[in-house]
This record gives C-alpha cells, structure tokens and sequence, in this order.
C-alpha cells in the first residue's frame, strides 16, 4: 500500500494542487485512492468544489463510519474533506494518550488500509498535531518546493519535522521523504535556477532525491477556479504531463509494485 504526506511548512507552494493531482493520477494507474485532507481551512473541498455531509471531525470523533464520511470525486478516487471543525477535533485530540499514532489507529479500524491502494493526505502548512499524525501514518513525504527561497526552508523544516519524529518514536521503519518537487517552474527566471541549484545542494546533503519538475502551466489555476481536476480541465497540459512523470517516480521509490 502506498501512503503519502504532502507537506511543506511553507504556504503557498501548490500542495494542494499536488495532493489532488497526485491522487488523480493514482486513481488513473488504477490504484483505488483515498485522498484526505487533514486542514482545517478544508482547501480539497474548495477547490474539487465538493459538498460532503460528513468529515474528518466526524470519523475521527463520532466514529462515523469512513464509507459515509468519504465523496467519490471521480472512479476510484474518494476523498475525505475537512472543515473548520477540523480544528476542534485537533483540540480533543491532544489531550489523549498517545494522541501522535490516532491516525494510525483509526485509519486500520476504519478499513482504509484494506480498502485502498493507495492514501494521499494535505496537512496544514505548519508543523501541528495532525500532521505529525499524517507522517507517522503514512511514511512517506512529499514536499512540494515553489520557486522562491521561503519556499526551500519550508521544505527543509519538514524534512527536519521527518527527521525528529524518527529519533523520538525509533521506530524501524521509520519516516521517509520521498523526495522534493520542484513546482511552478518557469525556467526563463533566474530565480528559479537559484533554487533549483538549492535543492540540488540540499538533496545532496540530506539525501532526499529532487522529484521531475513540474512546470509553470495557466491550466492549473484554471481548473481550480472551475472546480476540476487538472485531467478534466486540460488533459493534455504540460504541468500534468510533468505530474505523470512525477507520480512515476513516487511510486518506484516507495517500492510499490503497481
């Protein structure tokens, strides 16, 4: 099963874009998906312009059943949307034993890891409760880097978030990053080669690998403002012909034999 945190604790890095398309194109390679967003602000539902009658507040604190909590956005794609009582289950939340591994815990009683093939997740863009929970559930990190500097600390603050929950939880199999996915890029900048150059640096470091880039494409803006997914809007983009690519490479490095 492949599970994958998309995080970044930068706003404004397209990583809900990223969490969307990621997803849709997992559901396409025929992987029964559950997209989940774990943001109060409830950004998934905006932008797929959906209307669920339950939640993530209900499944994690009425224990409402996931079926009933979960949208169908497109065949083999459902999605758990938040809402800002998201925030008031954090809240409940924090206050519980061992209140890191709740995702854990509900998601296997739930049947999402026997229901799915594949579980992406939106957190917040700041190191909270529920993301934590995401990165200790699914083990897997993806970090979507805008080209802009702030953009490049942000993703070096959650490879370190990554990184600390490893040491404090010593866990065999522990968190993993992925890799960074460079987004928005337009190659005419001379920014964008600044940061390039920067991930480069880092993944040398760190060793966190450097994703395919995604380019600078009108198309996405577009299908958020019409309420579709990039493969709806514009099948034949160039920014998801580079998510294509991208997702091929998340799944041979998770190890994923799909």
């Amino acid at each position: 099963m492949l599970r994958i945190v998309v995080s970044n604790q930068r706003g404004g890095v397209a990583k809900t874009t990223t969490a969307a398309t990621v997803s849709r194109c997992l559901a396409g390679r025929g992987m029964k998906t559950l997209l989940i967003d774990t943001d109060s602000q409830g950004s998934i539902g905006t932008i797929l312009g959906l209307r669920p009658q339950y939640t993530l507040h209900d499944l994690l604190i009425r224990q409402t059943p996931l079926p009933q909590c979960v949208v169908q956005a497109c065949e083999g794609l459902d999605v758990l949307c938040s809402d800002r009582k998201t925030q008031a289950a954090e809240d409940i939340i924090s206050g519980q034993t061992l209140r890191e591994l709740h995702f854990e815990q509900v998601f296997q009683d739930s049947g999402a890891d026997r229901s799915y093939d594949a579980v992406v997740l939106d957190v917040a863009p700041s190191l909270n409760l529920f993301q934590t929970c995401a990165m200790l559930y699914a083990k897997c990190v993806v970090i979507p880097v805008a080209m802009e500097t702030l953009s490049v600390q942000g993703a070096a603050a959650s490879i370190s978030s990554a990184n600390e929950l490893n040491r404090l939880f010593k866990r065999p199999s522990g968190i993993r990053t992925l890799g960074m996915l460079p987004v928005m890029v337009n190659q005419r900048l001379q920014m964008t080669q600044t940061v390039l150059n920067a991930l480069g640096d880092m993944s040398g470091a760190l060793g966190v690998p450097v994703l395919p880039v995604i380019r600078t494409d009108t198309a996405v803006v577009k299908a958020a403002r019409a309420r579709q997914f990039l493969q709806d809007f514009d099948p034949r983009s160039k920014a998801l012909e580079d998510y294509e690519a991208a997702v091929g490479k998340m799944i041979e490095l998770a190890g994923v034999g799909k």
